[in-house]
């Protein structure tokens, strides 16, 4: 089973820009696998009624968790409160796995020793891929700069009946919108914006390999109840406004705590005017707020996404399951907190630097940048990613492109866009919007994470102050190109676009104009298409796995004692002492000072690579965290009162078999990433 598609081999030798493929819409997948098992979670739901007060209303985010109860006596039974309080036991239907986490998570698998997983799985190479050229040379480079992982991941989905989308397909959360996300459904992602796949109505949470491994075995998946947000919208977006903007604005609203250890259910007029991918887009940050995910009641606009993406037949099913109440919340269900959104009042957002929930309207973001003495002169312009790639987002950039391109203008700074998927990147290209983009001076990276997750190989401003705008969802120092002085602002990709034209971060595309030779020249408000009018084609269909596929048992995995990426995992010892689940006694290794993020618990970038070595892997942990003590960067005390780094002061412990602790006062926006 070559891992490289044989197309790709055309790609290579073949410029980006092809002819038009006759338009054709995507016919209908075999939806067996996918459709979630609406007459199963129907009865379960029916139970839980039983279980519950007879006058208990339900949000929608209850009412797809009860329905994945194992036991709902036992987790709902005996009275008291629940959100918040109670563990739920609960069986989730999918898991899908980005390569770099896959790997830790197919390891830990293997101890089990089982011969498939228990639900539908799948492996998604999107995180290995780095940006440096273009989408064709970056892509070859990075499959064989990454051979053994991804042979070891392909070998692995091939035993265990695992779907594997190879490199160039696109990522993970863009896949998984397009083929796998269904409302009602329950999914764990080895990835912190799984939460992406919410804007189908179906909560999916973000895990880390021990979690999703739960899920693969047929485990009962512990999650303590979670407290329910509840965000109304009204009004309609107007103008420059996106939902990127409604998610940005929210973000500042509730600072990247807010959300911890809550459901984010929007309701209200308002969500019906919003694009299915649009949904997405703000369920994938709400990550960013520390959310365990977001959801939305099913609608006509998924539905048509549904259809338009070839899920006929789980728009029929969820149809059918909605007429019965399943898929909405309960007339009368109560929240822990409402937040009311006007989206007609509305404006772009640009948030940053170096934290995603530092929020500043448009209207004031240049005497915010003056304030503060940031750069205002822009380095990069970057858009994509999984936050922004879909088909909507595209078309309207392209209509900004349009008018740049008639006034003769062209990008100032380098304008770098990412596709989501194949799918995405077929369509763009067939429609002319990918070469809009290219004549105006961007350049299209390969289907992938790319800059977004650290993998840009960038070889300008190298230790420099320097100021990039990104439709991303992250913005931590150094995240995207290793630079601790780069400031990332994250906005919409319209307003990214239309400021990659001007060069200056004090530019309002929304009432300035920009000196032509034909006089000053000002952009009208973006448009596009939520959906291609002539259907989604489907690209490359290399890239794609085939569906349900069988466990080949004699496969063999192949790992060399040598490799310096991958490592067999022997099973872990324990510090609990028998029939104890209560550690004793435990030393405070340090407190960490000021914000603990995910890059912080296990970097990403050149660290990626070693994502199935734990022995390597763990050498970062808290590599760039602060020590309250004395201010100093992966700096510890070990038993003995000597300082060593982070990890090696960890490690020091544990040889000791003496059980630690951390201090953390603002630990993380939701991650998905295993402390090693």
């Amino acid at each position: 089973m070559p891992l490289v598609p044989r197309s790709h081999l055309r790609h290579i030798s073949r410029p980006l820009t092809r002819g038009l493929a006759t338009p054709a819409p995507l016919p209908v997948k075999d939806c067996t696998s996918i459709t979630p098992p609406y007459p199963r979670l129907l009865k379960t739901l029916q139970n839980v009624r039983h279980v519950l007060p007879k006058d208990r209303k339900l949000t929608l985010a209850e009412k797809i968790l009860y329905s994945h109860l194992r036991n709902p006596e036992e987790s709902l039974g005996g009275g008291g409160p629940i959100r918040g309080e109670r563990y739920l036991k609960l069986a989730p239907d999918r898991v899908a796995m980005q390569d770099a986490s896959a790997q830790m998570a197919l390891l830990q698998f293997m101890t089990c020793r089982l011969p498939t997983c228990a639900v539908p799985s799948s492996i998604h190479c999107d995180h290995l891929i780095q940006a440096q050229t273009g989408a064709v040379t970056d892509l070859s480079r990075s499959i064989d700069a990454n051979k053994e992982v991804f042979d070891f991941l392909q070998s692995a989905a091939q035993k265990y009946g695992i779907e594997f989308w190879k490199p160039g397909s696109g990522i993970i959360h863009q896949i998984v919108l397009e083929n796998y996300a269904a409302p009602g459904l329950l999914m764990l992602g080895t990835d912190s914006h799984t939460p992406n796949a919410g804007g189908l109505g179906m909560l999916a949470i973000g895990v880390g390999g021990a979690d999703a491994v739960d899920a693969m075995t047929d485990t009962p998946w512990e999650l303590k109840a979670p407290l329910i947000t509840g965000v109304k919208l009204t009004g309609e977006l107007k103008g420059w406004a996106t939902p990127k903007d409604l998610i940005l604005h929210l973000a500042g609203k509730l600072t990247v705590r807010g959300g911890t250890g809550r459901i984010i259910e929007y309701f209200g007029p308002g969500v019906t005017a919003q694009s299915c991918t649009g949904l997405a887009t703000i369920a994938n940050m709400g990550a960013e707020v520390g959310a365990t995910t977001s959801t939305f009641p099913y609608n006509a606009n998924m539905r048509q996404y549904l259809h338009a993406t070839g899920r006929g037949p789980v728009a029929d099913a969820a149809d059918n399951a909605a007429s019965q109440g399943f898929l909405q919340a309960d007339e009368g269900a109560e929240y822990d907190e409402v937040i009311e959104i006007n989206l007609s009042e509305l404006e772009p957002h640009l948030n940053g630097p170096f934290t995603p929930d530092l929020a500043t309207p448009l209207s004031g973001f240049s005497s915010f940048l003056n304030e503060n003495k940031y750069p205002t002169s822009l380095s990069s312009a970057l858009i994509g990613s999984c936050t922004n790639s879909s088909y909507e987002d595209m078309s309207r950039v392209a209509s900004i492109a349009e008018q740049a391109k008639a006034a003769g203008l062209t990008s100032k700074v380098p304008f770098l866009v990412t596709p989501g998927s194949e799918l995405i990147r077929a369509t763009i290209e067939r429609d002319g919007l990918q070469s809009t983009l290219e004549s105006v001076g961007a350049t299209v990276l390969a289907n992938a994470c790319g800059p977004c997750i650290g993998q840009w190989k960038r070889e300008e401003k190298k230790g420099e102050d320097n100021a990039i705008l990104t439709s991303f969802n992250r913005n931590f120092k150094a995240r995207n190109d290793g630079n601790l002085k780069t400031m990332n602002f994250l906005a919409s990709p319209e307003i990214v676009t239309a400021m990659a034209f001007s060069g200056d971060l004090n530019f309002n595309p929304m009432t300035d104009s920009i000196p032509t030779p034909n006089g000053p020249f000002k952009f009208k408000a973006p448009s596009g298409d939520r959906l291609p009018p002539t259907g989604y084609t489907p690209g490359d269909l290399s890239y794609a796995p085939s569906p349900s596929p069988v466990p080949i048992g004699e496969t063999e995995i192949a790992i060399s004692p040598s490799s310096t990426r991958l490592e067999i995992l022997e099973p872990f010892g324990t510090n609990f002492p028998e029939g104890n689940a209560e550690l004793e006694g435990m030393t405070c290794l340090m407190r960490v000072r000021g914000k603990c993020t995910t890059d912080h618990i296990s970097a990403a970038g050149a660290w990626l690579k070693y994502k199935g070595h734990l022995s390597n892997i763990s050498e970062n942990t808290l590599m760039t965290a602060v020590n309250d003590e004395g201010g100093q960067i992966n700096i510890a005390r070990d038993h003995s009162g000597e300082e060593d780094t982070i990890p090696k002061t960890m490690q020091k412990y544990q040889a000791r078999a003496e059980p630690w602790m951390l201090v953390v006062d603002d630990n993380c926006e939701i991650a998905a990433r295993p402390l090693y």
